[in-house]
C-alpha cells in the first residue's frame, strides 16, 4: 500500500525521533525494505498483571491516513476486556476521538494506558470483561498465566537497551547540571577550611594577651604637611586679659622704685604704713626725717608703740 509523498516524510521523522528519543516503556521496530511495515513494542506496566510482558503492536497505513486512523492490533496473545483473541483493539482513540495530529507514538502511549486502566463496559473480550467486574484475583491470575506464557521473552527485547527520554537526564547528567554541583563542592571545602581554623583570643579576658597587631598593608598613607605654615586664626589673637609676662614686669618694677628709698633710721610700724602710702615726693620725705633729731625721733616712735 502506498501513502502520498509528504505522509511518508512525516512517518519517517516520527519513527526517527522514537528510535533516538523514545518514552518510557515504548520501543519501535521498522523493517528496513518497507518504512510502512512497524511494530510497536509495549512494556507490561508495574502494578498490573501484564508486568514483565512485551507486548507487540502491529501497524497499517491506509491511502487516507493521516485522516484518517492507521489499523492497529496486538501481535502477542493478551488476555484482556479490551482486546479479542484476535489482537484487535477497542480504544476512542483509534475510532471517533481520531485526529490528525495523532500518530504512532500517541497510539502506542494510549495502548500502555489501556493495560493500566481497562475498560469492561465495552469489552471486546466478553469473559475477560466479566471476570473483571465479579472477580478480579481470578482475572488478575488468569492475565499473568497469559503474559508468562506468551509476552515474557527470556531476554530482554534489544531496542529496551536504548535509554527512554526520562531515564536519559538521569543516566548522562548534562554539563550545566554538572557545574553546579562543582562549585557546590568547592564552597563547602571554603566552609570547611574556614571552620576549622582556630578561634582568636578574646581581648579583655582575664589572663589573655592580646595577640600583636599587624599594620594592614591596605591602609591609605597620612597626608603630607601643606606647603605654607598654618597662622592662627584672627578670634583667638585677641587679648582676653592682661598676660602673666605684662603682671611680672610690672611688680618688678614696683619693687625696685621702692627699694631706692633708702630711711637713715629703722622706721616703726606707724610710720613704715605712714611712708608706704606717700608715694608722691619720696626726696622730700627722706629731707625731712634727716633733719630731726635722734632724740624727737626716738620719742616718737615709743608714742607710737604705745599707741598700737
Amino acid at each position: 500500500m502506498s501513502v502520498p509523498p509528504a505522509v511518508l516524510r512525516r512517518l519517517m521523522r516520527e519513527l526517527n525521533e522514537l528510535r533516538t528519543n523514545p518514552p518510557d516503556g515504548i520501543r519501535v521496530v521498522v523493517n528496513e525494505d518497507n518504512m510502512l511495515d512497524v511494530t510497536g513494542i509495549v512494556e507490561g506496566p508495574e502494578g498490573t498483571p501484564y508486568a514483565g510482558g512485551y507486548f507487540r503492536v502491529r501497524f497499517s497505513f491506509t491511502e487516507e491516513f493521516p485522516a484518517a486512523p492507521p489499523k492497529c492490533w496486538f501481535a502477542t496473545k493478551i488476555f484482556h476486556p479490551n482486546v479479542s483473541t484476535a489482537g484487535e483493539i477497542c480504544v476512542n482513540t483509534l475510532k471517533k476521538d481520531w485526529k490528525s495530529s495523532y500518530g504512532i507514538g500517541h497510539i502506542l502511549v494510549t495502548v500502555k494506558c489501556l493495560l493500566i486502566y481497562p475498560n469492561p463496559e465495552s469489552a471486546l473480550d466478553e469473559e475477560a470483561g466479566k471476570l473483571l467486574l465479579e472477580d478480579y484475583n481470578s482475572y488478575c491470575e488468569r492475565a499473568k498465566l497469559i503474559t508468562s506464557v506468551h509476552a515474557t521473552p527470556r531476554v530482554r527485547p534489544a531496542e529496551f537497551n536504548t535509554p527512554s527520554s526520562s531515564e536519559a537526564p538521569s543516566e548522562s547528567p548534562s554539563p550545566s547540571t554538572s557545574a553546579p554541583s562543582a562549585s557546590a563542592s568547592a564552597s563547602a571545602s571554603a566552609s570547611t577550611s574556614t571552620s576549622s581554623a582556630p578561634a582568636p583570643k578574646l581581648i579583655g579576658a582575664a589572663g589573655a594577651v592580646p595577640p600583636p597587631s599587624t599594620p594592614s598593608k591596605s591602609s591609605s598613607p597620612i597626608p603630607p604637611l601643606p606647603p605654607h605654615p598654618l597662622y592662627p586664626s584672627t578670634p583667638n589673637t585677641y587679648p582676653t586679659s592682661p598676660s602673666s609676662t605684662t603682671l611680672s614686669t610690672e611688680k618688678n618694677t614696683g619693687n625696685a622704685a621702692k627699694e631706692r628709698h633708702v630711711s637713715p633710721s629703722p622706721l616703726g610700724t606707724a610710720d613704715s604704713n605712714v611712708a608706704v602710702g606717700v608715694q608722691a615726693n619720696p626726696g622730700t620725705k627722706a629731707v625731712k626725717r634727716a633733719a630731726v633729731p635722734n632724740g624727737a625721733g626716738g620719742e616718737k616712735r615709743k608714742k607710737a608703740l604705745k599707741r598700737l
